[in-house]
């Protein structure tokens, strides 16, 4: 054994010789004589190439590292693969959910009108309504912007403004020439009230009284016959454009009053000197009371305990009535889509039992069940074939939220009234007991402005004058003491 292990010592003495293999731990040294022997120096060759080989060590070990390397390459191109695999799957199933939702979307909603011709100024109009303060704004600058939607933005708001400044000051005109009383809010609407209803002559012209226009009162045909807009041009109006005319020429003279609704109808109250609701009825003319209004027929008590008509309007409600004829303009002009359905939400926010809202809502949700409907292949009114809305969720919510609209309006008190109907009560106030009605209240209005006119003189005269302010009496230093 010992013999072996001296020759062992000696090969790998002579590697080392040749090789310049580092030590091995372990291993001692070999001394230099048997490097030197030459039949171990020609054995040490032979074992040399044959027992340990330096190309075979070498190999080896880069392999091993090569092996490692593609191992983690492997692995990692694995990894990068399957994440790849997973992004893919994501893309597809995120393509899938869009294209049903696009699906859904079809079926369920209405198109988008928004890039009609025009469509974009009833989006900017939107957002000028939203701008203003909800209790603190111009009813001539709000209106302004609803109607001029309709023409695409092309009305000139300055205009507007000269026309009402100057027809307020011919009213100051008017009032100091008839011995009006200028500071009392009663006398202002009394100027009003015959400024708009009665022939008079103003700075050496006549001007005429405003005139109903029976003809496509509704707007039916063309939308802007309901508008100030026109009233303004043509002199003529209906019980929508009317009664804005008069609050826009009242906020300007500085004078208070209301709008307030019946069924189908607008009209104007504000309160006289004793404290008393004068209704005024801009399509005949007159004034009226509460009992004229309840004649129609058509207001339940509900509808009052709610307040939806005999109300006076505040200004966030009249804003909300702003709303929704911004709303029905853009109905009538393109149809309905999403922008209806937002502009109708606002007018709701504003006032939750505008009754004209809810109907507008309630139409657009009977419209978009329909709409369904008819893309699913479903006949509504055919309770047989309706009954496969439960295969479509969203089809009988749709038709869920349409009735529970249709419910809060009949709970609000609304009744429909018939156009046949509403022609014939606006007519009623004709009657020969009416105009002398109103005669009476004109009358009275104008007997106790004036008494409180002079009431208010009288008062001034024996009140005190008022003190001057004196100014502080300042002495002067004599030059001599400086």
């Amino acid at each position: 054994m010992k013999i072996k292990f001296t020759v062992l010592i000696f090969i790998l003495s002579g590697i080392r010789g040749i090789a310049q293999i580092p030590d091995f731990p372990g291993i001692p040294n070999p001394t230099s004589s048997v490097n030197k022997n030459p039949a171990s120096s020609s054995r040490s060759v032979i074992v040399n190439s044959a027992v340990l080989p330096t190309e075979n060590i070498s190999f080896d070990v880069k392999s091993s590292r090569r092996e490692n390397i593609h191992s983690q390459t492997a692995k990692i191109i694995a990894e990068d693969m399957k994440k790849m695999t997973k992004d893919e799957e994501i893309r597809i199933q995120k393509e899938n959910y869009e294209k049903a939702q696009e699906k859904e979307n079809a079926i369920y909603n209405f198109p988008s009108l928004s890039e009609k011709s025009g469509a974009k100024s009833y989006y900017e109009a939107f957002d000028k309504l939203s701008s203003l303060d909800t209790d603190n704004y111009s009813v001539g600058e709000a209106n302004f912007i609803v109607e001029n939607a309709y023409f695409d933005n092309k009305k000139s708001f300055a205009k507007f403004r000269s026309h009402t400044k100057e027809t307020v000051k011919l009213l100051k005109r008017k009032m100091s020439e008839l011995k009006f009383d200028t500071l009392s809010n009663s006398s202002k609407n009394l100027m009003l009230f015959k400024f708009l209803s009665e022939d008079m002559n103003v700075k050496g012209k006549t001007h005429k009284a405003l005139k109903y226009d029976f003809e496509d009162y509704m707007g039916k045909k063309d939308w802007s016959k309901t508008f100030v807009d026109k009233l303004m041009e043509k002199g003529s109006g209906q019980c929508h454009s009317m009664p804005l005319y008069y609050l826009i020429l009242a906020e300007e003279l500085g004078a208070e009053a209301y709008l307030s609704y019946a069924p189908n109808h607008s009209y104007v109250r504000f309160m006289d000197e004793e404290e008393q609701w004068i209704d005024v009825e801009l399509t005949n003319g007159m004034f009226t009371g509460s009992s004229l209004i309840l004649e129609s027929g058509y207001i339940k008590s509900e509808a009052l305990q709610n307040k939806i008509y005999m109300n006076n309007l505040s200004k966030k409600e009249l804003l909300s009535q702003f709303y929704t004829d911004l709303a029905n303009g853009y109905i009538h002009k393109y149809g309905y889509d999403n922008f209806v359905f937002k502009t109708i939400n606002k007018a709701l926010e504003l006032s939750p039992n505008n009754i004209f809202a809810n109907m507008i809502r309630a139409n657009y949700d009977i419209s978009r069940f329909e709409l369904a409907m008819r893309n699913l292949g479903i006949n509504p009114r055919d309770k047989e074939d309706l009954q496969n809305i439960r295969n479509y969720p969203i089809a009988v919510f749709l038709l869920n939220n349409a009735n529970e609209r249709q419910d809060k309006i009949e709970n609000l008190g609304y009744e429909f009234m018939p156009e046949e109907a509403y022609e014939s009560w606006l007519s009623s106030m004709k009657r020969e007991d009416n105009k002398q009605k109103s005669e009476e209240i004109a009358e009275r209005v104008k007997i106790i402005n004036a008494q409180k006119q002079k009431e208010r003189a009288e008062a001034l005269k024996k009140s005190p004058p008022a003190r001057k302010e004196e100014k502080p009496k300042t002495n002067e230093i004599p030059k001599a003491w400086l």
